[in-house]
């Protein structure tokens, strides 16, 4: 089998470590079948996507829609951007979770901002007709909780997209482009402990009060997020692996 690669932009070793064991743990592969890149720690190189059974992309510090950005960033931005031209121009099997949704909502024309903005939390999640039928959510019900933490999204659904699922607090919770590109608003790869764990790494991050760090956690971990939301991650791999 050709090998997954899992892209990330995580500027922090520990976080980085621990959504590549999350993403191992409810994918089902092995390490030697999911490459991981660092794509904050140097330049993307350029590869052949055909190497890859498919390529997902986890979730940042970094937000499409900020004001400033530092060269790091920018650089990040430009070899993403060039990558997902070419993801989305040849419909490569695609998983963007979180920070994805910036990428290829960018690359569509649509606009990304702060209006929907999601506390760190768990969140409703409903899928939509589309949804229902679509292959990478099949198992999953059609409401389900999963965990969300970001300061934008997008405004809107993008132009020429499939509407997966929907939330209240965020309207676009997951969308298609073709037959083979998926991004998720909430994270497919969260459950209560990685999320508490990520919460401890960006406690001064301004997701939340570091005060209100051990009541999150708590909320976490009595919320109605039961894994469902992880059959995203293991139906994007048993329908690409080649």
């Amino acid at each position: 089998m050709k090998p997954f690669l899992l892209l990330a932009t995580r500027d922090h070793d520990e976080a980085a470590a621990a959504e590549y064991a999350s993403v191992l743990r409810h994918t089902g592969l092995d390490r030697d079948d999911l490459v991981h890149v660092r794509v904050e720690s140097e330049p993307l190189p350029d590869f052949d996507v055909d190497d890859y059974s498919g390529i997902l992309l986890g979730g940042s510090s970094f937000n499409i829609s900020d004001e400033e950005k530092s060269p790091l960033q920018l650089r990040v931005e430009a070899d993403l951007a060039r990558l997902i031209d070419r993801i989305v121009d040849a419909d490569v099997p695609f998983l963007g979770m979180c920070y994805g949704v910036g990428t290829v909502t960018t690359h569509l024309g649509g606009r990304v901002d702060k209006t929907y903005s999601e506390p760190v939390g768990a969140t409703s999640v409903a899928l939509t007709p589309d949804g229902v039928g679509d292959p990478l959510l099949a198992g999953v019900p059609e409401r389900f909780e999963a965990f969300v933490g970001h300061k934008e999204a997008c405004n809107g659904t993008p132009p020429g997209v499939t509407l997966l699922a929907t939330g209240q607090a965020c309207p676009v919770q997951m969308y298609r482009v073709g037959d083979n590109v998926y991004v998720t608003q909430f994270h497919p790869e969260l459950d209560a402990d990685d999320l508490a764990a990520r919460m401890r790494i960006y406690s001064h991050a301004g997701y939340f009060r570091p005060d209100e760090l051990e009541d999150l956690i708590a909320m976490a971990k009595a919320s109605g997020v039961d894994g469902h939301q992880h059959l995203v991650l293991r139906n994007f791999v048993e329908a690409y692996a080649r």
